[in-house]
């Protein structure tokens, strides 16, 4: 099951449930019954109609007062993306990964696409593929093994979560 504590995670599934997209929440408790390896698990398999399947991470980040932020927080770790490209592997043709960043925003003037209203908060959900988000990351922390997407790359290779289902 999806840890619906975790609000950025409860919203992509309130959003998953509103538009009655099918989807499934991994249940980490059970992650060792897929493979025979320890990967990190991701947060939903979803079934849009006529699009490929999504493997999905989701990463929640805040995002409340955007005029005193320069841009958007793209980090992942590097197991992250690691782990999602096995299990996309392991999935095989007709699955596609996706990191889908959802943004906690302050309540915007008026919507666009991919904005999000869950809980009395709105929230940014934007979907970039990962081989993408590979080919274009950058190392963030070597310490932390965190990487990112330089801000022109998550201008142009996010799309609006609307856009994958």
């Amino acid at each position: 099951m999806a840890d619906r504590t975790v609000h950025y995670e409860a919203a992509f599934e309130g959003y998953l449930r509103e538009r009655r997209i099918p989807y499934v929440a991994v249940d980490e408790a059970k992650k060792a019954l897929f493979a025979n390896a320890k990967l990190k698990s991701f947060d939903f398999v979803v079934y849009p109609q006529d699009k490929p399947r999504l493997l999905v991470d989701v990463k929640g980040r805040q995002l409340r007062n955007r005029a005193k932020r320069q841009g958007f927080e793209t980090w992942a770790t590097e197991a992250d993306v690691n782990d999602l490209l096995q299990w996309e592997q392991v999935f095989g043709d007709g699955f596609t990964a996706i990191l889908t960043f959802v943004y906690w925003i302050d309540p915007p003037l008026t919507p666009e696409p991919g904005m999000y209203e869950f809980k009395d908060r709105w929230y940014l959900l934007m979907g970039v593929n990962l081989a993408e988000y590979r080919d274009h990351m950058r190392r963030r922390s070597a310490k932390w093994e965190t990487v990112c997407l330089p801000a022109e790359d998550f201008r142009s290779l996010a799309r609006p979560i609307v856009d994958w289902l």
